[in-house]
């Protein structure tokens, strides 16, 4: 897979980071890599991408730690557990949480690609969901007030003639900013429009 967005490796033992830093570098990631949950924090915001591999156990911060704070900035980075035997019912709890998955130390190189292949591709699918979304945002604000009243009564599903007897304005005004709105949201019905908004 050729990943896009970044991987993150957050493990305070040198050799591991190495090993698998080496691995992910030579199947085509983005690879970076930190010795401690407080780097790796300094280093990311709210806004970044990727997968995050969070060794449980690690001196300062622990892995868990680490997940709590990206919880409570509302972090997209999608979160996979690197955990030793003792802390598999701490990894558990944690996918409960909303982490991805955890993997048992030491694990198969090809079960760890696999995992990170899936944990990208949801990365991949939020990123492309948000573009949508913020298209969306940016068309409603090219539309008018007008235009913006006309579009609520459309959708409340009210006629031309309902539209135009509730704003009190003529009934082929109300097509024209009917036509406008449609237009500038790219939809050719109200049904469009309304599917449209719902993924919002």
């Amino acid at each position: 897979m050729n990943a896009t967005k970044p991987v993150y490796l957050v493990d305070d033992d040198a050799a591991v980071r190495d090993a698998l830093g080496l691995l992910l570098l030579s199947h085509g990631y983005t690879v970076r890599a930190f010795d401690s949950g407080e780097a790796f924090l300094a280093a990311i915001d709210a806004r970044s991408e990727g997968v995050a591999v969070l060794d449980v156990r690690m001196t300062g911060l622990s892995g868990l730690d680490v997940f709590d704070r990206l919880r409570a900035d509302d972090s997209e980075l999608i979160v996979l557990f690197l955990s030793g035997h003792g802390d598999i019912p701490m990894a558990v709890q944690a996918v409960k949480q909303g982490a991805f998955d955890f993997l048992e130390k030491p694990c198969g190189d090809q079960q760890l690609l696999d995992k990170i292949d899936d944990a990208l591709a949801i990365a991949q699918a939020r990123s492309q969901s948000r573009g949508g979304q913020q298209a969306v945002q940016s068309r409603l604000a090219t539309l008018s007030p007008r235009e913006r009243e006309v579009m609520q009564l459309v959708l409340a599903g009210k006629l031309n003639k309902q539209v135009a007897d509730e704003l009190n304005i003529a009934i082929r005004t109300v097509e024209v900013h009917r036509a406008n709105v449609f237009a500038k949201m790219g939809v050719r019905s109200a049904l469009d429009l309304a599917q449209l908004l719902a993924g919002r």
